[in-house]
């Protein structure tokens, strides 16, 4: 019988290089979709699949993203002396109360894998799910794209990530899987291929569930593309001695890593309010005939 998945692992250390000026002074995991920031969006995914603890993996200049997830005792009391009850109920149910988060500081940028690894101590020997809070997947009405794999999970038992079909020329961007034929399961990774070496054009995003053997290959793992520790090149090992399936999630993914992908998300989540919808759809069937 397999464990249950409880516990979610968030790499937010990285410096936000493609969204300066603007994340000198604040991580872009915060940077907001409509009125909520990116990661929050990230977070209720893994909410919904029964995700009770959050092991963030942070740099110094995140502090913020703790203090989003805290208590804010004098805004509260200046919503309740105001009488602002509706915000009220939205600042103070932001996280159910049985729900907890773990900070721990990544000592040197050395990639995914490293950050992964710096949450070993807090995850122990459990199976942990990994979601990058960079990626916003939009499942609509189906299940979240983590309950996905959890589900998955729960009738194997072994490791999964979540893929996506990319263009041929995007393969440098991602981790790249071919399968064993007629199954879910990995025959093989590969970290950032060019066009011309990519063995699929199968991409990995930003959600995975990962047995505790994991960490025993990141602890082995010398730097690799683009000199840090590749969590791609551990899962390769890994799947040396034990099963590891990838399968495409039913959704929409935001790359809000990227301007593009961001923008994107921002439209996609404000054309669903029906009073922003009634606002910006004048707007923007003008600025498109410019």
């Amino acid at each position: 019988m397999s464990k249950r998945i409880n516990t979610a692992v968030l790499p937010v250390a990285g410096l936000g290089t493609r969204f300066l000026p603007m994340t000198k002074s604040a991580p872009k995991e915060m940077l907001p979709i409509v009125d909520r920031p990116v990661i929050h969006y990230v977070v209720e995914e893994a909410l919904s699949a029964g995700i009770t603890h959050f092991v963030l993996v942070t740099s110094g200049s995140k502090r913020a993203i703790e203090d989003y997830f805290d208590t804010n005792f004098e805004l509260e009391h200046r919503l309740l002396e105001q009488g602002k009850t509706e915000l009220l109920t939205t600042v103070r149910n932001l996280i159910p109360q049985h729900v907890s988060f773990s900070y721990i500081r990544q000592p040197e940028p050395l990639g995914l894998g490293h950050a992964i690894a710096c949450a070993e101590p807090v995850v122990g020997n459990q199976p942990f799910a990994v979601l990058l809070a960079d990626d916003i997947i939009d499942t609509g009405t189906q299940s979240g794209c983590l309950s996905q794999l959890i589900a998955h999970y729960e009738t194997t038992a072994s490791s999964v990530l979540a893929i996506e079909e990319v263009p041929l020329e995007d393969t440098h961007r991602y981790g790249i899987v071919s399968f064993h034929e007629n199954s879910t399961r990995i025959h093989h990774i590969v970290e950032k291929p060019r066009p011309e070496q990519t063995p699929s054009r199968w991409a990995v995003t930003g959600r995975y569930v990962l047995t505790p053997s994991i960490f025993r290959h990141l602890a082995k793992q010398e730097r690799g593309a683009s000199g840090e520790i590749q969590l791609t090149d551990a899962i390769a090992q890994l799947l040396q001695e034990e099963p590891v399936s990838a399968i495409p999630f039913q959704g929409c993914r935001f790359d809000c890593g990227s301007k593009e992908g961001f923008l994107q998300a921002t439209l996609h989540y404000a054309m669903r309010d029906e009073h922003l919808r009634a606002k910006l759809r004048p707007y923007l069937l003008e600025a498109l005939a410019l």
